[in-house]
């Protein structure tokens, strides 16, 4: 831990100079040096000028008040503790994102080959699969290997935003259909590591949505219960939100579309699931 206190002051040092290590996490402008530390990664060309710190601030009444933090490069973070004012909210999810940000610098959250050793011996460990999958890309294990292996020199919030995309896809079911269409997994993960999360993938996610709810009724004011469940749950845990986000927007963007097409008014449970996509809490 002491080594780990060490390595982030100076992270710190090195990326926020004029800033006292010590101070960090106590100053109240924590929303401005979360700007300041991404700027400074840009400008180091980590991460090319693709986008900057992005905030978004639940519509609510009163408080418990939420706000959420999206990174150049799509990760987001939340505020997980109660907050009684919307700037509260702003600078706790500020917190959490700088935590994050300055922890994705320590040499131990970059993909090696020591770090994949291990990442594959804890997947076998956890699943029925052996070492020997490892090397067959047909295999959950196998894919998994080969992700880290094209991964390699990436943080791990970098990894994350892949495999973002790779969690949707499964739990979309549009992998499923990929392997039934004789796909292997190393053509998937290929295919799909080129492409960013943008919203050319998101309203194809939400048309397939709207093809299951017209095969299923009700479908997706179940999903998008869960979905919002699930985003709560990992925002009060001070997780790493956008899996749980976009599977609520995609779900909130189906629903948009199937009810701006009805002219009928809507049954009581769907009225509730639009009005959910305003804010949960």
């Amino acid at each position: 831990m002491d080594r780990t206190l060490e390595s982030l002051r100076h992270i710190i040092a090195q990326v926020l100079p004029h800033r006292d290590p010590a101070l960090v996490f106590k100053d109240l402008n924590v929303v401005s040096m979360l700007q300041e530390f991404w700027e400074s990664k840009q400008e180091r060309a980590a991460f090319p000028s693709e986008g900057v710190v992005v905030y978004e601030s639940l519509p609510s009444p009163g408080p418990p008040f939420v706000s959420y933090v999206t990174l150049p490069g799509g990760s987001c973070f939340g505020n997980f503790q109660c907050c009684l004012s919307r700037a509260e909210a702003r600078r706790d999810a500020a917190k959490v994102a700088l935590i994050n940000s300055l922890f994705n610098e320590l040499p131990s959250r970059r993909i090696t080959k020591e770090f994949i050793m291990e990442s594959v011996q804890e997947a076998v460990a956890s699943t029925s699969g052996t070492l020997d999958d490892a090397d067959d890309p047909s295999t959950s294990i196998g894919a998994y290997h080969y992700m880290l292996e094209s991964n390699m020199g990436k943080t791990m919030l970098e990894f994350q935003e892949l495999m973002t995309i790779f969690q949707l896809l499964h739990w979309n079911g549009s992998l499923k259909a990929l392997r039934e269409t004789k796909c292997s997994r190393q053509e998937v993960i290929s295919y799909y590591s080129q492409y960013s999360l943008d919203e050319k993938m998101r309203s194809h996610m939400a048309l397939d949505w709207i093809m299951k709810e017209r095969e299923s009724p009700g479908i997706l004011s179940q999903e998008l219960r869960m979905a919002l469940r699930e985003l709560e749950e990992a925002r009060k845990a001070g997780q790493e939100l956008r899996f749980y986000k976009e599977k609520k927007e995609i779900l909130s963007l189906a629903l948009t579309q199937i009810y701006s097409e009805s002219d009928t008014s809507l049954p009581s449970d769907d009225q509730l699931s639009l009005t959910a996509l305003c804010g949960y809490h």
